[in-house]
């Protein structure tokens, strides 16, 4: 079997350009939950926020197609096939690109992860979900590379240079990928992204190790959003079960390197005030998981004080971009965020 760095394919950074942005539409279970039209709300503003600035495909399943058509902008395109959920940054194909060489042709690849629910959780379906990866591989004309690594397109940020962003918990979890070590995960990884070294964070937050977690993604923790320039949740509150684990994955990016061998410049996202939801369980609310479509970046509200500090925060760091909001309160009641929903397909 061979690997797309074998054939020189590599993932971009998020910050490249766009041909487009791949969504997939709430169809049944918990992602629709007790309010299914708050969920095709907080669907429907991502994908139609995103479509003003690039081209956006929504897969549906055909028994959605109604509602889809219903409260998606007309830009929008819709294509049908069988879905479980809604995710799909984790159900998605990761695509790749190499560039041009002499007489070869520049290309579009993607890896195809195996999805398994987040790691056999109990919950969960995933038959048909599956098969996702796939099937927007074609539609999109990519080469597909079937990797035998259980992953999620949520468990790896790149800085399109060399260099990933993991955690333990995800690619070691017991529930994906059994009695792998961390040496065959990274060569997995590196093998499939075109990449040449794993910044590996121990863990991920601590809401994300509940029932409808995902035991640690790191696009919740950590993001590049420009060469040798990282932003990391932070949790002020010294009594918020996410505190230490801030501390530490900030020390640990703060005395990290490169794939260039660059000391990485970290930057504190602090959390939004919400700390706790009214039964007492604490909230994951964080700015990281935002998404950068063509000059756009798209950030998680949560109608919070630390909002405006955010964008100030993302203006600095990306004064080409336009800076929006969604209101992603009712993500994350369903168990993620703005990245968490959306995939982007890199312009070859």
């Amino acid at each position: 079997m061979t690997t797309p760095a074998e054939h020189e394919y590599a993932m971009p950074a998020e910050w490249q350009p766009h041909e487009r942005t791949w969504m997939a539409w709430p169809t049944e279970g918990y992602t629709l939950g007790d309010d299914p039209e708050e969920a095709y709300r907080a669907w429907s503003q991502v994908a139609n926020t995103i479509a003003r600035y690039e081209p956006v495909t929504v897969v549906v399943d055909p028994a959605a197609t109604a509602s889809a058509r219903a409260w998606l902008d007309p830009s929008v395109t819709v294509v049908e096939r069988p879905l479980d959920d809604a995710w799909m940054r984790d159900i998605g194909p990761t695509f790749l690109t190499r560039a041009a060489d002499g007489g070869r042709p520049a290309g579009l690849a993607a890896a195809d992860w195996i999805f398994n629910g987040w790691g056999a959780q109990a919950w969960a379906t995933w038959d048909r979900d599956a098969e996702i990866a796939e099937a927007v591989a074609e539609l999109a004309g990519a080469r597909c590379f079937a990797s035998r690594m259980v992953n999620e397109g949520g468990g790896i940020h790149v800085d399109g240079a060399g260099t990933v962003l993991a955690t333990e918990t995800v690619q070691l979890d017991p529930g994906r990928n059994p009695g792998w070590s961390r040496e065959q995960a990274e060569t997995e990884l590196l093998g499939f992204l075109g990449a040449r070294k794993v910044i590996w964070l121990p863990r991920g937050l601590a809401r994300d190790y509940g029932e409808f977690g995902t035991r640690g993604h790191v696009d919740i923790v950590a993001a590049f959003v420009k060469p040798g320039v990282v932003v990391v949740h932070t949790q002020p509150d010294p009594d918020h079960p996410d505190h230490e684990v801030c501390a530490q994955n900030a020390a640990i990016l703060r005395a990290a390197t490169d794939a260039r061998g660059r000391r990485l410049e970290v930057v504190e996202l602090p959390a939004p005030t919400i700390g706790y939801e009214e039964d007492g369980e604490p909230v994951d609310y964080s700015y990281v998981n935002h998404y950068l479509a063509n000059g756009l970046a798209l950030l998680c509200g949560f109608g919070d004080p630390r909002d405006e500090q955010a964008a100030e925060i993302f203006a600095s760091l990306l004064p080409e971009r336009k800076i929006e909001f969604v209101d992603a309160r009712p993500l994350f009641a369903r168990g993620g965020g703005i990245h968490c929903i959306t995939q982007q397909q890199p312009r070859i």
